[in-house]
């Protein structure tokens, strides 16, 4: 490979020098990108800012995106994660290179990272290539220093630019970067255009003998004190059939980020969050978490109890398979069996984490249930694999992936359908998938089009928070965490639901699951300590 050069060389040591890593510091790459206290992330943040240029190098300047946020964590953590041409997250096998990069103690040691990394994945550097770097925010006060502090980090690989996307919740930037890449519109007023228009379709095409509900309407939003809440105020006049209250909503001094607040202390804690009153009792409610790629729905029991009934993601994944197995049914026929017309793979995905009663629920419905490791890489990667897979974790992450291949045979279906059947119940069926493929962020999970996903689908089976509670009942569960020396010492297998190390362990559980019905245990290391 041809030297880099001078230029080169010396921005990758200037910015390195900019944001030296103190003594004892050390950052992994996990899930969640890079995250820590946020007056100690930018060594990291720069250095991701150099991965996700040369991540744009590598794909022939395709975009890569870089988002500053720390999702669920308090306010003073602070993180960055990249984001790959696809809209994914970053592919695994550049992990481990993030990992050496964010930690080389010298610039010195950085540059000679970067030129060996390079050669063995044929990237050329100095040769007048470019990369482009989309930029997101979310409401963190660290957020707008660690932003400009990436932004030195892509212009450290010469020939990248930095585009400000500005301050957006993650799922938007997934969707900003999946949508660029593939020569559609891409702002986000695009964004709000999108899936406020295809949750007005579907609302058009709820069947006529199910008319408006003004009781169903009403729905309380817990924003988390961060930018999902913010981003629905603004689209909540689009809403039609939608009478929304933000709570939590991110406007100053109305709360705290994440503070007892927030998708993950709703679904962690099952009690409301800090801004709700006696009088919310009964009514329909959501939250999402700090940056909006989570969603849980509840509803509060009793005016004198914190206590909350928790719909988690095992349901909202149960109602979504529902609702498209529904419009599947009505397109092929009920009674057929050979799926002549819209012949569909239709694949679930859960971890081991999933309640046994929605696997169980699932599997009724003859659907394929497969497991993965914990982890949305995991999960994403084998929904790919379906003509419409979908999976959900139960913490509230997760989406619906329509293969292209499939949507494109879905129009063509639907194109037929208007000129022979035009508002027949099976066209209508069409529409309906086709507006849920719009609505839907296939890059990642989202809470704002999942939220409006969910209201639709509601609102067209006219059921209420009880009618999809009662879908099945969770088997009660517990976890523990314990801590041990070497979280490596447990290695597991099926998906993570058995263990094979060490030996005799795995019949020790199985004899305890013995004497329940229903039974299931499992144990598996942490990815990130030293605890099971």
């Amino acid at each position: 490979m041809a030297d880099p050069g001078g230029e080169q060389r010396a921005a990758l040591l200037g910015a390195a020098s900019l944001f030296p890593v103190p003594d004892g510091a050390k950052f992994s790459y996990g899930t969640a990108g890079f995250r820590a206290e946020g007056s100690t992330m930018a060594p990291a943040v720069c250095r991701a800012g150099i991965v996700a240029a040369l991540r744009s190098v590598k794909l022939g300047g395709a975009a890569v995106g870089l988002v500053i946020t720390a999702s669920h964590n308090p306010v003073s953590d602070n993180g960055v994660k990249i984001v790959d041409a696809d809209g994914g997250m970053m592919s695994q096998a550049w992990e481990p290179f993030s990992d050496a990069l964010a930690n080389a103690p010298t610039p010195d040691a950085l540059l000679q990272l970067v030129l060996q990394f390079a050669k063995d994945e044929g990237i050329a550097l100095g040769e007048g290539l470019s990369a482009q770097v989309l930029l997101a925010r979310d409401t963190r006060p660290t957020g707008e220093y660690l932003l400009d502090v990436a932004t030195k980090g892509i212009n450290a690989i010469v020939g990248s630019v930095a585009l400000d996307m500005g301050i957006l919740t993650t799922p938007q930037l997934h969707w900003m970067v999946r949508n660029k890449n593939r020569g559609l519109k891409s702002s986000e007023e695009d964004y709000f255009t999108q899936i406020t228009e295809s949750f007005r379709h579907l609302l058009e095409l709820t069947p006529d003998d199910k008319g408006s509900d003004k009781l169903m309407e009403k729905l309380i939003v817990d924003g988390a004190n961060g930018i999902g809440g913010l981003k629905l105020e603004e689209i909540k006049p689009k809403l039609a059939r939608l009478d929304i209250v933000v709570r939590n909503s991110g406007k100053e001094g109305e709360g705290i980020l994440n503070e007892r607040c927030g998708a993950d202390f709703v679904q962690k804690e099952k009690v409301h969050p800090l801004g709700f009153a006696p009088n919310d009792v009964g009514v329909r409610c959501a939250s999402f978490d700090g940056d909006a790629d989570r969603l849980v729905y509840f509803r509060i029991t009793s005016p004198s109890s914190t206590m909350i009934d928790l719909v988690d993601g095992d349901k909202i994944l149960s109602l979504f398979v529902l609702f498209i197995r529904e419009q599947l049914d009505i397109v092929n026929g009920k009674d057929s069996q050979d799926n002549k017309v819209l012949p569909t793979r239709f694949g679930v995905v859960q971890t081991a984490y999933a309640n046994g009663a929605s696997t169980e629920f699932l599997k009724s419905l003859g659907l394929e249930v497969v497991f993965t490791s914990t982890g949305v890489k995991y999960l994403h990667k084998k929904a790919l694999e379906y003509d419409i897979g979908i999976y959900f974790e139960a913490n509230g992450h997760g989406t619906v992936l329509f293969a292209d291949e499939f949507v494109s045979r879905l129009e063509s279906l639907a194109s037929e359908l208007s000129s022979k059947a035009a508002g027949s119940p099976q066209h209508q069926a069409a529409l309906r998938l086709l507006a849920t493929t719009q609505l839907i962020n296939q890059a990642v999970g989202d809470a704002l089009s999942g939220m409006l996903l969910v209201e639709a689908v509601l609102q067209h089976k006219r059921w209420s928070l009880q009618n999809w509670c009662d879908i099945y009942t969770d088997l009660p569960s517990k976890q523990l965490k314990v801590k041990v020396k070497d979280r490596a010492s447990i290695v597991t297998t099926d998906a993570e639901r058995k263990v094979c190390k060490p030996s005799g362990l795995q019949e020790l559980i199985d004899r305890e699951v013995a004497n329940y019905s229903q039974g299931r245990c499992f144990v598996r290391p942490s990815g990130t300590e030293d605890v099971v």
